[in-house]
């Protein structure tokens, strides 16, 4: 070896840490090495504790030779001495320690002599660094006190490398996350909820009961009823308020998808795994996940959520280390889960799980006192998303019109005919004479015959007469003064009986 020892010290510093990449660093290195060592190739390895496995993180060669597996397991006894050897070891076949024989079979050294160098920082054993060269005893003593005289620079710039992967691995996750959440998070989230001290004020004294625990809530109603808003409402009134709050549409996600959405998946756990990613069960953790339509969730998925919500671990897909998390979880269906569990389409013991406490959103048909306030509201935050100058005024008559509307597509349909109605908005008042046009409108076209003439509208002097004979029983008769019909239709009383004269209303 024709070079002076401080120049090999050097040289193999400074390539090593050039560069914070670690397979830069490793190629600059071998480049210098093979001019002053038998040197084929170069393998950088760390010890993965939570695997009990050899993890290669580095390879250059001077050969285009097959790449040896990234993740190597070990036996228990291979394993405890793969973490105990401090000094170079020279591996080749005729070797005789059993030991030392039995990790050659795990490194595929047959045919070569591998000279490996345990790297440690600060007394703790972090990787191995190991030289190969092709053929039996080519190294020999020499080299190896040579290259234990770098341990301590290579150790340092494996561990600067590895810190530095593991900043812009969180990098990418708070990227990731950001991302995400963007793509999530949609306007109104923090909007005031419309009839909550009236047609939902039975809601909203449950939410604020159960909002500041921490245990699972199950909210029902029909589709559309407005179930994101009370969760949200939950989320929002909570200790998790500053925490992440995770949506998810089991119905909208593919079978095939539904557990690597949920849960994440493992590098290389199936076909197109390319990175590891995490699950909107991690993406939760410290806040709230809300499981929209729970009941489309399939039979696989519905023992994998059982298990996070009894274990409050989960595992990825194609992994085997339990990660804990720590989430709220809210449920919401419009389904009959019971009805379900009976026909073998949902787990009874997942059933327990997320009944702990149902609150039931009523239908808008049910609440037709909330319907007005709701209506001046999404017109105008609709008018904002149209980007409308001034928000148009509501014709008069126009809310008993929707008011008396049945809704059965509940606050998602009023929303789309408010919109449809701005659309169409040229001016004057918001009529929403479109309601007749609607095809849910239209369903008395199917009553029968008995059922539509009952409906028929009748004459204006009739409808007036009608509306007398409902003031005149109402008072019991009484015309004249306080709290007599004149007063309660708000005309004169000669009036009132001149036209109970013309109409042909008596008095009894």
């Amino acid at each position: 070896m024709g070079f002076r020892p401080e120049e090999f010290f050097r040289e193999v510093t400074l390539r090593f840490c050039s560069s914070l990449d670690i397979n830069t660093a490793m190629q600059r290195c071998f480049e210098y090495l093979q001019t002053v060592l038998p040197v084929d190739g170069m393998f950088l390895d760390i010890l993965d504790l939570q695997l009990g496995a050899i993890r290669r993180i580095a390879y250059v060669s001077a050969h285009d030779t097959p790449r040896l597996a990234e993740i190597i397991p070990l036996p228990a006894d291979v394993w405890a001495w793969a973490q105990n050897f401090h000094e170079p070891v020279i591996i080749d076949s005729t070797t005789s320690n059993p030991m030392e024989r039995k990790i050659a079979e795990f490194t595929k050294n047959e045919g070569n002599s591998d000279l490996s160098l345990p790297l440690h920082i600060e007394g703790k054993k972090i990787g191995v660094l190991i030289l190969r060269a092709n053929g039996d005893k080519i190294y020999r003593k020499e080299h190896a006190d040579l290259i234990r005289e770098v341990a301590e620079p290579i150790a340092i710039a494996l561990s600067n490398a590895l810190a530095h992967q593991e900043l812009l691995h969180l990098r990418d996750v708070l990227l990731d996350d950001n991302r995400f959440l963007q793509r999530e998070l949609s306007p109104g989230n923090t909007d005031a909820i419309i009839g909550g001290g009236s047609g939902l004020r039975n809601v909203m004294e449950q939410v604020n009961q159960v909002a500041a625990l921490n245990n699972t809530v199950l909210l029902l109603g029909e589709t559309g009823v407005g179930k994101e808003i009370i969760a949200n409402a939950i989320h929002y009134g909570s200790v998790r308020r500053s925490g992440p709050f995770i949506k998810v549409n089991c119905g909208a996600i593919p079978e095939s998808l539904i557990d690597s959405e949920l849960f994440g998946h493992e590098k290389g756990a199936f076909t197109g795994a390319l990175t590891e990613k995490r699950g909107r069960f991690e993406r939760a953790d410290g806040g709230t996940l809300f499981l929209d339509e729970i009941g489309e969730l399939p039979p696989q998925a519905q023992v994998r959520l059982l298990r996070v919500l009894q274990t409050r671990e989960l595992e990825r897909v194609g992994g085997t280390k339990s990660i804990p998390i720590d989430i709220r979880i809210i449920a919401a269906t419009h389904r009959n889960l019971e009805q379900m569990i009976i026909e073998g389409r949902f787990r009874e013991d997942l059933w327990f799980r997320i009944n702990v406490f149902p609150i039931f959103i009523p239908p808008l048909r049910q609440r037709r006192e909330d319907i007005p306030a709701l209506t001046r509201h999404l017109v105008q935050i609709k008018s904002r998303e149209l980007g409308l100058v001034t928000v148009p005024a509501i014709a008069p008559g126009a809310l008993d019109r929707l008011t008396n509307y049945d809704w059965p597509g509940n606050v998602r349909e009023l929303q789309n005919m408010v919109e449809r109605e701005l659309i169409r908005y040229r001016g004057g008042y918001l009529t929403f004479e479109s309601l007749a046009s609607s095809p849910d409108s239209k369903k008395e076209k199917a009553l029968p015959d008995t059922e539509r003439g009952r409906l028929k509208p009748v004459s204006l002097d009739e409808a007036m007469a009608q509306h007398i004979r409902k003031a005149i029983a109402f008072t019991k008769g009484r015309i004249n003064g306080a709290g007599g019909a004149a007063e309660l239709l708000r005309i004169n009383p000669s009036t009132l009986r001149s036209r109970m004269e013309k109409l042909g209303v008596k008095r009894t």
